[in-house]
Order: structure tokens, then C-alpha cells, then sequence
């Protein structure tokens, strides 16, 4: 089911319809947090599930968000040149980096109880619900974007390229007690998220993910220091 949403998502990206993209690859991530649970209530985890899960996660988080971007550069350099260009196909840069790092995940025994590296769903809810943000602006503004979105794109999509296949730890949002202690960071994580959201709205989620990784590398910055 994952990986069905992820083929649907791809195909609204394709068709310029980001907010059912966006829809989907929410769907998506929704399948891939209980499929785990799912499997050990079921007793069917098998070696083959973890392949799997990995080849749906790249479509899902990988090739889709990668589908919305080359779809909104595509368009966007379309209204200012009149042709497509060449630079939109640079957004599928991100569906490979994916795949490096959910290859990396697989082997790596250090990511039990958090992340190295971005999380491909963290991403891709990232971009989902940027490129939703840039797509309004259009809708509500009477004059085409600056063409500098375009290059800010651009660079933020190499940024996270290279966060998803960093040595960055992240945090993950798993509680082995509910307690204050030990769990202050993902419990401000959690409210700060809900309040950005609230007053952000769908854009909200890409600055959730921003802020995501700003709180990583403080922590990760305040351990190295100790």
C-alpha cells in the first residue's frame, strides 16, 4: 500500500496536482509507520519485508517528491522560456540520493533508536508541502515567481542530497518512557511542530522539517561538546 501511493502520488506530480501528491505521500508514510507494527503483531516479518519496504520508500519518498519538483521547474521555466528546459530533469538528482541512503539504512546497525542522515519521509514531506507553498503563491499572485525560486530550489534540492547521506545524527520519534526526562527535546519538537502547523497551514510542514534538522544538529552539536 506504500508503494501504491507512492505510484498514484507520482502521477498527480505529473499532472500538476501537488496537493493530492502531497495527499498521497502522506498516505504513503502512514502505511510505512504501521507496517512494522503490523508484521510483528502478525508474526510475518521475514527478511524480504525489509527489501521491500525499502524499494517502496524510494518510490514513495524518493521518486515522487523528485516527480513534484521536476513537474513545478518544469512548468516554471516553461512560462519564462517557452520550452521546457534540460535543468527540471536535475530534480530526479533527489530519487537517487534516496535510494543511497535507504541502502545505507539497510546495512547500517547503528540507526536502531534514531537517524544518520535525513529520513527519506522527512524529506519528501519536506518538498511535498514547499512545492504546495510555492504553487499557491502562484495561484493568488498576479505576476509569474522571481526566477530566483527556481535557483533556490535548486540549491536547497542539493542540500538535501546531501543530509539524506550525511554522518548528521537526528533524533527519531520513539519514547521508551512517557516521561519529561530524556524525551524534553521531542516533546518541544512536538508542540513547536503543532504551532507552526496551526499558524502555517500544509506550507507549515516544511518548516517542521527544517526545524527538525536545526534541533538535530544543536543536539548533536551540545553532545559533541559535553
Amino acid at each position: 500500500m506504500n508503494l501504491i501511493s507512492g505510484c498514484i502520488a507520482t502521477y498527480f506530480a505529473f499532472q500538476g496536482d501537488y496537493m493530492l501528491a502531497l495527499g498521497f505521500i502522506v498516505l504513503g508514510a502512514v502505511f510505512d509507520f504501521f507496517d512494522g507494527m503490523t508484521a510483528r503483531l502478525l508474526h510475518v516479518s521475514s527478511p524480504i519485508g525489509k527489501e521491500l519496504d525499502s524499494l517502496a520508500d524510494n518510490i514513495t519518498f524518493g521518486f515522487a517528491p523528485s516527480a513534484m519538483l521536476f513537474s513545478w521547474l518544469n512548468a516554471q521555466l516553461s512560462m519564462a522560456n517557452g520550452q521546457w528546459s534540460i535543468i527540471s530533469f536535475a530534480a530526479f538528482l533527489m530519487a537517487a540520493f534516496s535510494a543511497l541512503r535507504l541502502a545505507k539504512f539497510n546495512l547500517d546497525e547503528r540507526q536502531a533508536l534514531g537517524f544518520i542522515g535525513l529520513p527519506t519521509p522527512a524529506n519528501a514531506l519536506f518538498w511535498a508541502s514547499l512545492i504546495n507553498g510555492f504553487h499557491w503563491q502562484e495561484m493568488f499572485e498576479p505576476y509569474q515567481l522571481p526566477s530566483y525560486y527556481i535557483y533556490a530550489a535548486l540549491a536547497l534540492m542539493l542540500v538535501s542530497c546531501f543530509l539524506l547521506v550525511s554522518e548528521i545524527p537526528m533524533f527519531a520519534l520513539k519514547f521508551k518512557t512517557w516521561g519529561w526526562r530524556g524525551n524534553e527535546v521531542k516533546y518541544v519538537f512536538v508542540l513547536t511542530s503543532a504551532l507552526i502547523i496551526i499558524f502555517l497551514g500544509i506550507p507549515g510542514i516544511a518548516a517542521v522539517i527544517a526545524w527538525y534538522v536545526v534541533l538535530s544538529l544543536v543536539m548533536h552539536k551540545s553532545i559533541r561538546s559535553l
